[in-house]
């Protein structure tokens, strides 16, 4: 783990973490999932957060972006290897591999976000991705004309039907009778980086009378809010607050703080206070929530924001509870 550089004397280097038990004589590493750091969406997230933790320690680290699925346990290896530490990962896909690889480096401290890995080595931070869709579902049905809203998720797993569940159980506590369109890019891993079958899917969903479409979808989700705006139908973003794409056209962004998660994960190790262990991020930590700035005030009234808010309280104190679907591998909103 690391100590900033204006820690790093002799003492230091001698010092052990409180959480995982390990020298902090090494700088942190960052793994970038596939579609790159700059995808605008999941990854760009984790970037800025590494970036912050620089602007604001001076510290430095060590970063590795994946170019397809075959690297991903060779570049955790060759991290941990290098000396980095601890080792973040990004996204769910690295689960598996992280459970073969933690054990061979008892040493090494990894943390994953978006997915549990129980190594005593690993942090694992989670977000309550339901909580926040379910709000964003609501401002959907606040603002559709038609009745009819719609979700483009990327690789059709269970992490992306877990959004698209809380958006539509959001979107009928506005209106029982709001008819909610769901569609996956895809079943590989390319399905996170085809912006073109992300435009596809909406301009499909148009035609079905969608006027608000939910982008999970990664760097496809890009497709997706650009027809929206070529389409003139309104369009919400993903994990980062996109609203800035396409201004007057993006109602709003579920935002899903990855950069919190990887700026706590560099500090907490920094200062021997990592711990092993699950982290769940959600509405009543800021993990999860929407965006509002000056490029979507235009669009959500008043009217909806309190609704929102109101909700937003409600889920915080166990009032409304939001299914999630990795409970059961179901959504009683479909």
């Amino acid at each position: 783990m690391t100590f900033t550089k204006q820690l790093m004397g002799a003492a230091a280097t001698l010092a052990l973490t409180a959480g995982m038990g390990f020298a902090q004589d090494a700088e942190p590493g960052l793994i970038i999932d596939l579609g790159g750091k700059f995808d605008k969406s999941f990854n760009e997230s984790a970037f800025n957060g590494a970036q912050r933790w620089v602007e604001e320690t001076g510290g430095e680290y060590a970063e590795t972006e994946l170019a397809n699925e075959a690297q991903r346990e060779q570049t955790m290896r060759r991290m941990a290897e290098r000396g980095a530490n601890p080792v973040v990962v990004l996204g769910f896909a690295n689960a598996s591999t992280l459970e073969v690889v933690a054990p061979d480096y008892p040493e090494t401290d990894f943390v994953i976000v978006d997915m549990v890995v129980d190594q005593p080595n690993v942090k694992s931070i989670v977000f309550s991705e339901h909580e926040g869709s379910y709000l964003v579902g609501m401002m959907a049905a606040m603002a559709s004309e038609t009745g009819t809203v719609s979700f483009v998720g990327g690789m059709d797993v269970p992490l992306i039907s877990k959004f698209a569940c809380g958006y539509a159980q959001g979107a009928k506590a506005v209106n029982p009778d709001m008819n909610v369109i769901v569609n996956m890019t895809g079943t590989t891993p390319s399905a996170w980086n085809d912006p073109v079958k992300g435009a596809e899917l909406t301009r499909s969903q148009i035609s079905q009378g969608s006027d608000v479409v939910f982008a999970a979808a990664g760097g496809t989700g890009i497709g997706v809010l650009q027809a929206a705006a070529d389409e003139g139908i309104k369009a919400i973003g993903v994990d980062s607050n996109q609203n800035y794409l396409h201004p007057g056209s993006i109602l709003t962004s579920m935002v899903k703080r990855v950069d919190n998660a990887v700026y706590d994960s560099f500090t907490q190790a920094a200062a021997g206070e990592l711990e092993a262990g699950i982290s769940v991020m959600g509405l009543g930590n800021e993990g999860v929530g929407y965006a509002m700035d000056e490029n979507n005030a235009d669009l959500v009234t008043a009217e909806m924001q309190a609704a929102v808010d109101e909700a937003k309280a409600q889920i915080i104190a166990g009032d409304i509870m939001v299914h999630d679907y990795l409970s059961d591998n179901s959504c009683p909103a479909f």
